[in-house]
């Protein structure tokens, strides 16, 4: 996968942190790409708290940051003779930290664990939530024991035909960047590859109705109409990937098709489960050039019920409504 140059990824101190930054390392050694790991600590805000006749809050804070560096040093230092690697440690709120690095220095990659929500029944916490509604970039969240390789990629796309034109085209250049970076993945991994797309045939329910009573053979040869060309959508944009990973690459990926009829907040965390799926490739976002438009109920619904790996993409023209100011 040559896609990413500039790599930024998030640890703590520990072996939680261990599966991210392995992976970082080797995607940035196999893609030639600088790889910055960072820390994030609490920004210490002159005059509150301060302690007559202690450290003032610069030292503190320059103290907490040797802190830091000395803890994670250990961490990298294994891997510093298979490439460079850059260290620093932000200060502030978690993932407003990270989404200005990735806007300071045109990061084009954000890789990290997931936060450790122990109170929460769920893979995101709520800082790692913020991260994949608002980072313009592309976030890898690992989560703590995922394998090296990776058996089974699951991309999920969004082929309807229903959209107005112009999100009709954002829709289909994500549909292309998910499968070329699935792709990529499944490749280099040497693993089974598994698109899928979620459809359901609108008006059904209302044909079946006391209002309009269409009879059933009716309904039925819509609804099989509707899942016809669903499929065809699917076949014409698995079609168009052999421009971008070659006939051969999508021969040998021989990808499993999924085309379900349902509602992809339901389904495709059933598919993730049902498959194994050991990381999940999907968009987070339709809509672009508004920020503060940030991520959708059925992306934001599947993420909190996955319990594997997922790679979220943005589409182009996302703008984040984080800006380099404090």
């Amino acid at each position: 996968m040559n896609r990413f140059k500039n790599i930024v990824c998030v640890v703590e101190p520990g072996e939680t942190s261990k599966p991210a930054l392995e992976r970082a390392v080797t995607l940035a050694e196999n893609n030639q790409a600088s790889l910055t790991v960072v820390d994030v600590i609490e920004r210490i805000t002159a005059g509150i708290g301060m302690p007559e006749g202690g450290p003032n809050s610069a030292e503190l804070q320059a103290a907490m940051v040797d802190e830091h560096e000395q803890r994670l040093r250990p961490l990298i230092e294994p891997y510093r003779k298979r490439i460079n690697i850059e260290l620093n440690v932000l200060k502030g709120e978690s993932f407003l930290a990270i989404i200005r690095e990735v806007l300071r220095y045109g990061r084009d990659l954000v890789i990290k664990a997931p936060e450790s929500p122990d109170w929460l029944d769920r893979v995101f916490g709520s800082e790692d939530m913020h991260l994949l509604r608002k980072c313009p970039c592309p976030v890898w969240l690992i989560r703590s024991g995922a394998p090296k390789s990776y058996r089974r990629i699951l991309a999920a796309v969004d082929v309807n035909d229903g959209y107005l034109d112009v999100e009709q085209k954002t829709r289909r250049i994500l549909n292309h960047k998910i499968l070329e970076i699935a792709g990529s993945l499944a490749l280099s991994e040497f693993a089974e590859l598994h698109v899928v797309h979620v459809w359901d045939a609108v008006g059904e329910s209302a044909m079946r109705g006391a209002f309009m009573s269409t009879p059933e053979d009716k309904v039925l040869a819509y609804v099989e109409q509707v899942r016809r060309q669903q499929e065809q959508n699917l076949k014409g944009l698995l079609q168009e990937m052999d421009a971008n990973l070659g006939s051969d690459a999508m021969r040998y990926l021989a990808a499993h098709q999924h085309l379900i009829k349902g509602w992809a907040r339901k389904e495709i965390p059933a598919l993730v489960k049902q498959i194994d799926a050991d990381l999940l490739v999907m968009g987070t976002v339709a809509r672009t050039g508004v920020p503060g438009f940030i991520m959708g109920n059925t992306a934001e619904t599947i993420l909190n019920q996955i319990d594997c790996s997922v790679l979220a993409i943005k589409p182009s023209g996302f703008k984040s409504p984080v800006t380099l100011e404090d």
